[in-house]
């Protein structure tokens, strides 16, 4: 890889931003390609396979080329409001995955570093939670408390600030009733339809390792939408 081409990943990845690096499998020669920058001419005929490549977050051999591409994508930020057993699974079950784990919960002796080691937990209310952490359209919040007071304003600003994924624990019945609070509270059907409730993939588990697991499959399945 020529300097140049490495100072730029090094600037890219010191700001944050998503690229990849595409690989010319005959001549070796590297480029970066910057969704918000022009296309390197040797490349633009390939635009539309690379760009294709880049969204689904797809590496490997761009398809009718000799072209290899690498992603580099931001953790996705995931916000679990709940530190109960379920978000203890979550937490395991994600530690390989490209995602930046907070966890929000005003009960100290539930939201704890013993419970939750090397994961970052604010122990508030959301409200006071949302002055730490901002929420945006890459956030991912999973409501679990089961608890109207804490999990409720959570999901009302997932909503406002349009989280690509929001779900929330309980059952039908329990979904039903915080669908209604939230029309009392202003959000219409289209707005409240966002809301994976009951949270999860549906495959008959009950257990709390067998719920986490559940979740982790519908987020990844959103991720790979967005």
């Amino acid at each position: 890889m020529k300097l140049n081409v490495l100072s730029k990943v090094i600037e890219l990845k010191g700001k944050k931003k998503e690229f990849s690096i595409i690989t010319d499998l005959d001549t070796a020669k590297n480029y970066i390609y910057d969704p918000n920058c022009k296309l390197d001419k040797d490349l633009e005929s390939f635009k539309i396979n690379i760009a294709k490549c880049f969204n689904n977050r797809q590496d490997g051999l761009i398809k009718d080329t000799k072209l290899f591409i690498k992603n580099y994508f931001r953790p996705i930020q995931v916000v679990i409001v709940g530190a109960v057993h379920i978000a203890q699974y979550f937490v395991e079950f994600a530690k390989n995955l490209n995602i930046e784990i907070n966890i929000i919960d005003p009960r100290g002796y539930f939201a704890s570093e013993n419970r939750f080691p090397d994961t970052n937990i604010i122990n508030q209310w959301p409200d006071d939670a949302f002055k730490k952490i901002s929420l945006n359209q890459r956030t991912a919040l999973i409501a679990l408390t089961h608890d109207p007071k804490i999990d409720d304003p959570a999901i009302k600003e997932a909503l406002k600030k349009k989280c690509f994924y929001i779900g929330a624990l309980g059952s039908k019945n329990t979904h039903k009733n915080r669908c209604e609070r939230l029309k009392a509270n202003g959000f219409d059907d289209k707005e409240i339809q966002k809301i994976f409730g009951p949270i999860g993939i549906k495959f008959g588990g009950r257990s709390a390792p067998e719920i986490a697991l559940s979740i982790i499959f519908q987020l990844m399945s959103e991720i790979y939408k967005k």
